[in-house]
């Protein structure tokens, strides 16, 4: 049959451009690293080939057993990545070969810091290892057909690395991918027979199918001729699924590069754990913590999910089904015997061992980071710093594990008065005062403003600690969490003052005798600040500051109310509730004053610093700086 060659010439995106640029010139720290994702990338052809022919066996025609060949040319300076995948269409190939990392190659340029060693992990994060060829070759050929298709509907693309790439139908007789990589001169090293068979049993040896090369012939004995033999190619890896293996006979070496090839990261893993159960449900599981969050960590809606086998049959890449959302981080493999072969994602959401394995993958999550938190606590505060506001959203969403997820909280507080998120609520319960009942805390939008709250100061005078939520998740999380340990949450910027036992007799006295005192100044300034809030009254909960605001108990925070709003979300007004304090000098000197224009707007002026204080924003802030520079000028005069 006769193919039309149709032959076209794209161009590339200018960020393509970019990034090719940046390939062209060793973006990798380590060069052979190349030769691990082109035979991932074979190795996920194979994979998604075996789940589709579940459904049409015909696909696999006459070519049953899947396997990557890999060749070199010493002479041509080539080197010849083969398999018998799933192959690509024309319109596939400009799909996935035609468009780097179409969803995230602006994220990708921006996350690059220009140091070669830490920009090389971007690379698998924005799916762009395929591109990684050009770092050793300075043209690479693709020849392809999908499986399925005939051989007239071949696909030849290739590109030299510059601003264009050129696809063309060619006649193409094998079912699958042939990527040939025209090494440079300083990469002639990868057309040795020993170097590649090292680069595959180093980084490939995990691969599930076998991984061949041509076996090597055996040195001629002089003066003997040796009859012409077919070319015999021979697996260089174990092609065994590590996850079949038992743990005991797989090194730590082996785990770590098996998490890479899944996740196409290029740092080892934080943790794993390995597992077979048999029993009610029988499946293995290799679960992974990564060492750094995925460039799209906070869009709930990215893909997700561990790589699903059925009986070592690959079925998706993203099973989402199996862990929560908050856990979304995790990385690894499910090889499932209870689930059916035709298994998806609509099968999947309704079938009762989904639910059994997920609850149990779930506790293999929670426990290993407890394990991690135990073991080594250097370690776990990474592991916080990169997923602590993902782990936060779990209370929320998975009731049956909210104490455990509690326990691997961390927050700062005025124990350590530091930014640093490292204090456990079981920390914070040791070391609560005899009769304390609640945990308390304060949230703002940052640490400064956290640690300078003025709703701090009765607290700290008592030496009772507090914990400076900053995170946007935070209020959201408490208010899901309510207790912990039987000790319930409270914000001491909410509601009238609870010391509990911690408030002394003394402490009652003071605080009835404020009330009374500054009753009439209270009435007074009721009536200037009517329209803007819901009370006024006296508080001992102030030492160094003049007044703040509080909202009732039943009110959301403004940390909350903010986040709601610039989501577009309509809320009703609240008003706050404008607290006093008596024993402080600006307070006693507003008491005194007897003009009632100035007393306003004095009064005004103790609200908007109050405003200012709590984070928020001030209504009016002209008018506030009208006071202001009003009240300074009269002072210099």
């Amino acid at each position: 049959m006769t193919v039309e060659a149709h032959k076209e010439s794209h161009g590339f995106q200018t960020e393509a451009k970019q990034l090719l640029h940046l390939m062209i010139h060793s973006l990798y720290s380590n060069q052979e690293i190349f030769l691990r994702e082109l035979v991932s990338n074979a190795s996920d052809a194979a994979d998604k080939l075996r789940f589709e022919a579940l459904a049409k066996p015909e696909l696999l025609e006459e070519d049953p057993e899947l396997h990557i060949r890999i060749e070199f040319d010493k002479d041509e300076g080539t080197l010849t990545i083969t398999d018998n995948g799933i192959g690509m269409s024309r319109d596939e190939v400009i799909e996935n070969l035609g468009t780097i990392a179409r969803s995230g190659t602006s994220a990708f340029m921006q996350n690059l810091s220009g140091d070669q060693k830490k920009d090389a992990h971007l690379i698998g994060q924005f799916g762009v290892g395929f591109y990684s060829a050009f770092i050793v070759a300075d043209k690479v050929d693709v020849f392809t057909r999908r499986a399925g298709l005939d051989a007239a509907q071949g696909v030849h693309w290739e590109c030299s690395g510059e601003a264009e790439y050129s696809v063309e139908n060619v006649d193409w007789p094998h079912r699958g991918t042939r990527v040939v990589l025209h090494l440079k001169d300083d990469a002639k090293e990868y057309a040795d027979g020993w170097r590649l068979r090292s680069i595959i049993k180093k980084y490939s040896d995990h691969i599930a199918i076998p991984v061949e090369m041509l076996k090597e012939a055996a040195p001629a004995v002089e003066g003997e001729e040796k009859a012409a033999e077919a070319p015999e190619f021979e697996a260089v890896n174990a092609a065994q699924a590590l996850w079949t293996r038992p743990r005991s006979e797989v090194k730590s070496e082996e785990y770590k590069e098996f998490y890479k090839h899944i996740s196409h990261d290029f740092d080892d893993p934080m943790s794993w754990s390995h597992n077979k159960v048999e029993g009610k449900q029988d499946y293995t599981s290799l679960l992974y913590i990564p060492a750094r969050p995925p460039f799209d960590l906070y869009q709930r809606d990215a893909a997700r999910g561990l790589k699903l086998y059925v009986q070592r049959t690959f079925i998706m890449d993203d099973a989402e089904q199996f862990l929560p959302l908050y856990l979304r981080f995790v990385k690894g493999v499910l090889d499932s015997n209870d689930l059916p072969l035709n298994v998806s994602r609509e099968i999947l959401q309704k079938d009762r061992n989904t639910d059994a394995i997920k609850s149990a993958l779930t506790k293999r999550v929670l426990d290993m980071l407890e394990k991690l938190a135990n073991k080594d606590a250097d370690q776990y505060q990474k592991f916080w710093e990169l997923f602590g506001n993902v782990l936060k959203e779990g209370p929320a969403e998975d009731f049956a594990n909210k104490e455990k997820i509690a326990k691997l909280l961390r927050f700062s507080s005025t124990h350590t008065d530091e930014s640093k998120q490292d204090q456990s609520l079981e920390d914070y319960v040791g070391r609560m005062k005899d009769g304390q009942k609640y945990i308390y805390y304060v949230a703002a939008d940052n640490f400064a403003t956290a640690k300078s709250s003025p709703y701090l100061e009765v607290f700290r005078k008592k030496g009772i600690e507090v914990l400076l939520l900053t995170d946007q998740v935070d209020e959201w999380f408490v208010g899901h969490m309510h207790e912990f340990d039987g000790k319930p949450f409270q914000d001491v910027a909410k509601g009238a003052l609870d010391l509990g036992e911690a408030e002394t007799d003394e402490d009652k006295a003071e605080r009835e005798k404020v009330e009374k005192e500054a009753g009439a100044l209270v009435e007074r300034v009721k009536e200037v600040l009517e329209s803007r809030v819901e009370d006024v009254r006296a508080t001992t909960r102030l030492v160094d500051s003049p007044a703040c605001l509080v909202v009732s108990e039943q009110d959301m925070g403004p940390q909350m109310r903010r986040i709601l709003e610039q989501a577009g979300q309509a809320l009703p007004e609240a008003k706050p509730i404008f607290e006093l304090n008596p024993n402080h000098p600006l307070v006693q000197r507003l008491d005194q004053e007897q003009d009632e224009d100035r007393f306003a707007d004095l009064t005004k002026l103790l609200m908007d610093q109050a405003n200012l204080a709590a984070g928020n924003q001030l209504a009016d802030p002209a008018d506030y700086v009208r006071r202001l520079n009003a009240l300074l000028l009269e002072l210099n005069g």
